[in-house]
């Protein structure tokens, strides 16, 4: 009898059609995304072994930078002084964000493994989740980049002007964000943490070696300066240095160099005037790539064994 029943219900019925859904998932997209939201947001509140810690992280590292530069941010008697202030910024920039980008990982690890599976039961869009996913870091790294910044601002003694420390927070900010993305995007592109963390220190090291402040841009060997022009520390160091020292008239003296701070940074470093918003701008396209790109990845790619 139940061979006989299926084998009459597997025969459609004379003038039937095929069943149709308007769309594939049961909700909206824009549905679809606030409850991903709603979703990731009780899983970071209810991760404290993450996101506390990490705050804690950043009071303890920007106390430490804080220390170790303590009151040089206003020191520009001498060429000398004045790459312990850029040594300041650099420092302060890539401290933090190499731990975002590393801490971020094993989080998306896991969470992309509960993704895998509501994706198979066809409960969401991955575009619905990877949104809510980056969305959901913003607030965290913002709390960050107050803590980070107030703290590093005032204990190295910065120029203390409004503009000036605005434009601090917001290139921390930026770069807090891009590294985030990139941990992010690393997993996403690889079959596993522990391949995304191998992956991400090679580009931390050129990122680091050819950031423009180890080996300056006048310096750097022609068939490696395009990666200089792609390199996201690079252009951070180009929009906070010129931040705060871009306008800076002190004359100094050093080995072969005689004049203003402007000149210097022009002369060493390569940075020309008007370069703090095409830098904030190529930092924002940056997180915006490293997002896309993670974004693409969980549509795309399963690296799921079973």
């Amino acid at each position: 009898e139940v061979e006989a029943s299926i084998n009459r219900f597997s025969t459609p019925a004379a003038g039937s059609e095929p069943l149709k859904f308007a769309s594939t998932y049961s909700q909206d997209k824009l549905s679809q995304f606030l409850t991903c939201l709603w979703k990731q947001n009780l899983v970071y509140w209810r991760s404290p072994a993450y996101n506390a810690m990490r705050i804690f992280f950043t009071t303890v590292s920007a106390l430490i930078l804080g220390t170790v530069f303590w009151n040089i941010g206003s020191k520009r008697d001498s060429t000398q002084d004045l790459f312990m202030v850029m040594g300041a910024l650099y420092s302060a920039s890539l401290f933090l964000g190499v731990n975002n980008a590393s801490s971020v990982q094993p989080v998306i690890s896991i969470e992309r493994t509960v993704f895998y599976r509501e994706k198979a039961a066809g409960m969401y869009s991955p575009f619905a989740y990877a949104l809510a996913q980056g969305l959901v870091e913003i607030p965290y790294i913002a709390a960050q980049t107050i803590i980070y910044g107030v703290i590093t601002y005032f204990m190295v003694n910065f120029e203390r002007t409004i503009g000036k420390f605005l434009l601090y927070i917001l290139f921390m900010f930026l770069t807090f964000t891009y590294f985030t993305f990139y941990g992010m995007m690393a997993v996403g592109l690889t079959p596993s943490q522990h391949i995304a963390a191998v992956v991400s220190s090679a580009f931390y090291s050129l990122w680091n070696l050819l950031s423009g402040f180890l080996v300056p841009k006048p310096y750097i060997p022609g068939w490696w300066i395009w990666f200089y022009y792609i390199c996201p520390v690079a252009w951070t160091l180009k929009g906070i240095i010129s931040s705060q020292l871009g306008d800076v008239e002190t004359k100094i003296v050093g080995p072969g160099f005689e004049g203003s701070v402007k000149q210097y940074l022009e002369v060493s470093l390569g940075y020309g005037p008007g370069m703090i918003g095409v830098s904030a701008a190529v930092l924002v396209g940056f997180s915006f790539l490293f997002f896309f790109v993670f974004a693409i990845s969980v549509k795309i790619l399963n690296f799921q064994k079973r």
